[in-house]
This record gives structure tokens, sequence and C-alpha cells, in this order.
């Protein structure tokens, strides 16, 4: 499907960008059927994936961080704040190890130079992944339970550091990729799932 046809279904489905399919074609993929009860959206505007949450899983709480501002979505927590500032929000921070998904589709204004593009995306990731561990730690001790990561990276180099970074913290993450048909760039999100 031509990215246009993705951008008018999402609009004529009532959903901001067509930046839910990817996250609803990823969800799918890992078999993510279970209401979580606490979300975490890093880097949440416009806010398609708060709004695809909230849509699918009524019960759950979404707690939305971003610089940029974000339109308000029913049922949404919604705090305009740069991530690396993410402990000073009461409200995020009184649940910190209480979130059974954290989703990011983070991505840094991209100046055109690979490498300088590339450092930065990896910094957001690496801090979207430091924040998902301070979010999950609790949960993780719990064989039963399974939280789960959602981010978004740009090349097989940054994958491959993550994935290191990320077996550094926990031995038990499974990272998986994707490239989801809603994508019109050479973006490959991947997935964590813990």
């Amino acid at each position: 499907m031509h990215s246009d046809n993705w951008a008018n279904k999402a609009k004529q489905m009532g959903y901001r960008s067509r930046a839910v399919f990817k996250l609803e074609e990823i969800l799918n993929k890992i078999n993510f059927k279970k209401s979580p009860n606490n979300v975490l959206d890093i880097g949440s505007a416009p806010g398609g994936w708060s709004q695809y949450i909230i849509k699918n899983f009524p019960k759950s709480k979404v707690y939305a961080v971003d610089i940029l501002e974000m339109k308000p979505i029913e049922g949404v927590f919604f705090f305009k704040k740069s991530i690396e500032e993410i402990d000073s929000i009461g409200p995020i921070n009184n649940l910190k190890r209480k979130f059974d998904l954290v989703i990011s589709d983070i991505a840094p204004n991209l100046s055109g130079i690979d490498a300088v593009d590339s450092e930065n995306i990896y910094i957001l990731n690496k801090l979207s992944l430091k924040i998902a561990n301070d979010c999950f730690y609790e949960k993780l001790e719990k064989v039963d339970i399974h939280a789960n990561l959602v981010v978004r990276q740009f090349s097989n180099e940054i994958s491959a550091l993550l994935r290191n970074a990320e077996s550094n913290s926990t031995d038990r993450v499974q990272c998986r990729s994707s490239q989801p048909p809603a994508n019109i760039t050479s973006c490959l999100p991947i997935w964590m799932v813990s």
C-alpha cells in the first residue's frame, strides 16, 4: 500500500497518523493480546500510538511524554517534557516498576549526516531502553509477567548496539525486528520482548 494510502486509511479510522499501523502489526506479531495496566509512550506526538492503545485497550492507563505539543486524547495523561527529565514527572515516577508496555517511536531531527543521525538515534534509543528497564524491573523478577518495549531504530548497527546493551542489563530479553508495511522510510523498528 502506498504511504498516502496508509495516511488516508488512518484518517478514515480517526487516527492521527499512519504510525498506528506500525504499532498494530508489531503487537500482532508478538501476540500482544492482554490489556496492559500501565503504558508509557515515549516521544508520543502527535499521539497516534497512544490513541491506538486507548482505542484497543480501553482499560489501560497511558502516560505520554514528548517535547512537542500533543493535542489531548481522552484517557491519556500527557506531559510536555524531554525524556531526559522523565524522573521529574511525578505520576510516571510513582509508577516506576509498574509499566507493562513501553512504546517509543521517538526520533531526533535528522541532519542528513549519517554519522550524526545514527549517533543521535542510538542515544535516544539507549535512553528509551534505560527508561524501560527502570519501569519494568520489578515485573521482570516475576517469571509469569512479561513486559514489552517497542522502539524504533534505523540501522542494523544500532540494532546490534541495542541488543548488546540490553543483554548486559537482563538475560531475559529477545530482540526481533520488523519492517511494517506502513513505513515510508528505511527505518527498521525493533521490538524487545522480555
